[in-house]
């Protein structure tokens, strides 16, 4: 009798114990997700002219980009916490699922990715080198702003290069955030020196450049989900197997 009781109490100690830690573990995950979501709204609010270099995916924006991550893991989030101090095996295995899905898609992009590299990099150069014609236009002020900031910020000019401005735009002219002395319409000056590298290769370059680190934080987000995952699917199981609520 004494070790039925034993074995009780350390099964509903452990059932607590997993369910705190399951509840903090998402209810940091939902406070990333609010936060995320509040940076998004406060994006789209006051730098909405701030957009996208994509004519194609007008509505792949910084901020539209946020807001949506920022909702997926706050209800992610939300779920999980709920599941766990509740101790609800539906909303447990929705999480599972949840997280299940977006791990697999995430897999999915990835190989798609890596198996088609080069089509994407020339398809998205193409794409972007479509868009520079829009700059002057004015319905695209944020891919205008967009051009600005990165050309000033990364001191490169176009997408391969500062022809492509030439191109895109039918005479030789250039934004003035190309010029290397910059200055109110420099760009329509032909005699100035403008950045040489295109846009494109300097991101490329920023990727390589930092590929360890950017490694080390998808292996630490691979790490927080198969977490998430592993502690939803072992409350789910001591809940079935006590077969019971436990309020601790």
């Amino acid at each position: 009798m004494f070790v039925e009781f034993k074995k009780c109490n350390m099964a509903s100690g452990f059932l607590c114990c997993l369910k705190y830690m399951m509840f903090l573990f998402n209810l940091i995950f939902w406070l990333c997700g609010c936060g995320l979501l509040g940076v998004g709204i406060w994006l789209a609010v006051s730098q909405g002219s701030f957009a996208t270099f994509s004519p194609s995916f007008p509505s792949l924006s910084a901020a539209n980009l946020v807001i949506a991550i920022g909702a997926i893991v706050m209800v992610t989030g939300f779920l999980g916490c709920l599941g766990a101090i509740k101790e609800n095996k539906c909303l447990l295995l929705s999480f599972f699922i949840v997280l299940l899905i977006i791990l697999l898609a995430e897999l999915i992009l990835l190989i798609l990715f890596f198996t088609f590299s080069d089509k994407v990099s020339e398809n998205a150069k193409q794409d972007l080198k479509d868009g520079l014609s829009l700059y002057y236009s004015e319905n695209n002020v944020g891919l205008k702003n967009a051009w600005n900031i990165i050309q000033a910020e990364w001191n490169c000019c176009g997408v391969t290069g500062f022809t492509d401005w030439h191109e895109a735009l039918k005479e030789k002219v250039v934004p003035d955030r190309c010029c290397q002395e910059h200055y109110q319409d420099c760009g329509r000056n032909v005699t100035n020196e403008f950045w040489k590298r295109g846009c494109f290769e300097k991101v490329e370059q920023w990727l390589d450049d930092n590929k360890h680190l950017l490694g080390t934080i998808a292996m630490c987000f691979l790490v927080v989900q198969l977490l998430g995952m592993a502690f939803s699917m072992t409350l789910f199981h001591q809940i079935h197997r006590t077969g019971k609520k436990y309020n601790a």
